[in-house]
């Protein structure tokens, strides 16, 4: 029996801005939400973040988690901000078959 899934793809990625700090990693994380809920279709929508320093200096980092059947858009939104890495694109429907996502 094939489950009725209205957003196909589980999308998920780590984004890397530099040069803000906390406050600004807090507005990063709003603005990725609300750029997302008005432009996009979709549920399961996870955001959170956290500020580092690595040697490239200050960073805010996001960890996104969107389902919906339009992947790539969400990725060229993200890699617009930033950097985009660790990035996940499974197949909810090929999963709930059985199959490699």
């Amino acid at each position: 029996m094939e489950q009725n899934i209205e957003f196909r793809y589980d999308t998920q990625l780590l984004l890397d801005k530099y040069g803000i700090d906390d406050d600004g990693c807090d507005d990063l994380i709003d603005e990725v939400r609300d750029y997302i809920i008005a432009n996009f279709k979709g549920d399961c929508l996870v955001i959170a973040g956290n500020t580092d320093d690595d040697q490239f200096g200050e960073k805010g980092t996001v960890k996104l988690h969107f389902h919906t059947n339009e992947p790539w858009q969400v990725l060229e939104y993200c890699r617009s901000l930033g950097e985009i890495y660790d990035i996940v694109v499974e197949d909810m429907v090929r999963q709930s078959k059985g199959l490699k996502g």
